[in-house]
């Protein structure tokens, strides 16, 4: 699966997004090492604190079926009533998240739209990270 495929389908997942306090919908398109792609959106609670990232959805869809080889993640998301035209970083809680399940030197994470986007390495996005490696 090519970088633009992966950010069209991250455009389709933020249309399930559950955002109505913070009115920022954001969706996440995450592919396995074994080619499968799980897909998340940002679901909010009024309560806040149980709120959860799009990209943290899709990790835990994809661990919870077994999948713990990450390859790439794409980004999307803009307020609502807006497309995406621009780059929607990760929070760092979701790149911390990443960590556990990848490399970040080989890592993968598109952001942007299908017609414009860049992709990093998570090294690039959480420089001298926490993991495994450091127990």
């Amino acid at each position: 699966m090519n970088d633009k495929e992966l950010i069209k389908l991250a455009v389709e997942a933020r249309k399930r997004s559950y955002s109505p306090y913070s009115k920022f919908a954001v969706g996440a398109a995450l592919l396995t090492k074994s080619g499968e792609v799980f897909l998340g959106c940002n679901i909010e609670s009024a309560a806040f604190t149980p709120t959860c990232c799009a990209e943290r959805t899709a990790i835990f869809k994809a661990v919870s079926e077994g999948h713990v080889e990450l390859e790439a993640i794409a980004v999307a998301g803009a307020p609502h009533g807006k497309d995406p035209d621009g780059e929607c970083a990760p929070c760092g809680v979701c790149r911390q998240m990443l960590v556990e399940f990848c490399e970040p030197l080989e890592f993968k994470i598109i952001l942007g739209t299908p017609d414009k986007h860049t992709a990093y390495t998570l090294e690039e996005l959480l420089p001298r990270s926490f993991g495994k490696k450091d127990l």
